[in-house]
């Protein structure tokens, strides 16, 4: 019991932290990548859809990506949907592929950045530290129902701890790499 209770655990703070991943990756650095598309959606026949469903991307230089449509009746709601984003780019249509050249990054820029994946790490912290409180009193309720004893308990509690801490400092590892990403011009 203590064990399972214990797995369930590290198999959501490992989705936790995944998350905090995936919304450090939506966050632009002075490099182009095309996980900084992944929130936008195209009208597409009527359905609003993912843009990375509708179009494979090309990183031919540091700060350019090529979109390239599967479709290209979908074209002109692409380039309409990038140019609705908040990403600051202005999107060139040649009528095969959306060309799109993100704007150098100032230093004021990068600092809101910095914050933003700041704000971003602290919920992943505060994920954890919810997934960890939910386990603690899933482990005290085994000990109160008398399925398992006061040391197997306080055992769970204590690898519970452990696992904790070293998630918390796995996020904090992320963001630090994170924010010297954003910070190197």
């Amino acid at each position: 019991m203590i064990n399972e209770t214990l797995a369930e655990a590290r198999q959501k703070m490992g989705k936790a932290i995944d998350a905090t991943q995936d919304s450090f990756g939506s966050v632009r650095t002075g490099r182009a990548n095309p996980a900084l598309f992944a929130n936008i959606e195209v009208d597409y026949y009527g359905a609003p859809t993912p843009l990375q469903q509708l179009a494979s991307f090309q990183v031919p230089e540091a700060r350019t990506l090529l979109i390239t449509p599967y479709d290209r009746g979908a074209l002109g709601n692409i380039e309409s949907a990038l140019r609705n984003s908040d990403i600051g780019a202005n999107p060139a249509n040649d009528g095969n592929i959306i060309r799109v050249v993100l704007p150098e990054l100032t230093e004021e820029r990068r600092k809101d950045y910095v914050k933003l994946v700041k704000g971003h790490a602290e919920e992943g912290k505060v994920s954890v530290r919810n997934i960890r409180r939910k386990a603690k009193e899933a482990l005290e309720k085994i000990q109160k129902d008398g399925e398992a004893g006061e040391d197997e308990v306080r055992s769970g509690l204590s690898e519970l701890e452990d696992l904790t801490k070293k998630k918390v400092e796995e996020i904090d590892s992320l963001l630090a790499a994170k924010e010297s990403e954003l910070l190197e011009v």
